[in-house]
């Protein structure tokens, strides 16, 4: 039986650090919208275009959008991964109760919605904008480096070695506007998926360790 997880939480919140890890453990296919945006923002069109103007703000790209790159990408799934498939981890989807109807109905089409749990990682709001305003980027290979624990003092990639920055959209105006989004948009999903018993709720204001060993005591 395919394994679906979605980690949803405030951007800082290491949900995608515990989402690479849980794909690394169980051999599944990672699929963040963030990739996938930052992906479409290569394309020398109209929607790259303004894609990378609102990604630079902290805004919302809109859900047809969003839905458009999923289901391209899921069906692709379906098509190459036969009896290999695994499973999915949708890091930081959906962020908007439309959005969470669609991949739940997407799911079920592609015969992929018995086994599907929701982990939230939870951390304030206050901790969010502290992690954010700190965390940096490997200018090589583009490794996300987050300010919590020892990575809190490198000072190179501890993957390829490469020089550290902080990523052009964390900016205090856009991390704000992010942290404002998730208040008003991720919350209801929070609540629907709540509603149907299908959240678990973990700590995310401890060691990337202790994350993950709470999310592993409560996989199903």
């Amino acid at each position: 039986m395919s394994e679906i997880f979605i980690f949803l939480g405030r951007a800082g919140s290491g949900k995608g650090t515990q989402a690479k890890l849980l794909q690394e453990k169980f051999g599944l296919i990672y699929l963040g919208s963030g990739e996938l945006l930052r992906a479409r923002t290569k394309a020398n069109d109209f929607t790259g275009h303004k894609t990378f103007e609102r990604m630079k703000t902290g805004a919302l790209v809109p859900t047809s959008l969003i839905f458009q790159l999923w289901i391209n990408r899921l069906e692709e799934i379906e098509n190459t991964e036969g009896e290999n498939f695994k499973g999915i981890i949708f890091d930081g989807s959906p962020r908007m109760l439309p959005e969470a109807e669609l991949l739940l109905e997407a799911l079920e089409w592609y015969e992929w919605d018995k086994n599907i749990q929701v982990f939230l990682v939870d951390i304030s709001r206050e901790e969010a904008f502290n992690r954010l305003t700190r965390r940096r980027m490997c200018q090589n290979c583009g490794q996300l480096i987050p300010y919590v624990g020892h990575y809190k003092t490198l000072e190179k990639c501890d993957k390829c070695g490469g020089e550290l920055e902080t990523r052009s959209d964390d900016t205090p105006e856009a991390i704000n506007l992010r942290l404002d989004l998730f208040e008003k948009e991720v919350v209801p999903v929070i609540e629907f998926f709540e509603e149907k018993k299908m959240l678990k709720k973990i700590n995310g204001e401890q060691s990337i360790e202790d994350v993950q060993k709470e999310i592993l005591g409560k996989i199903d």
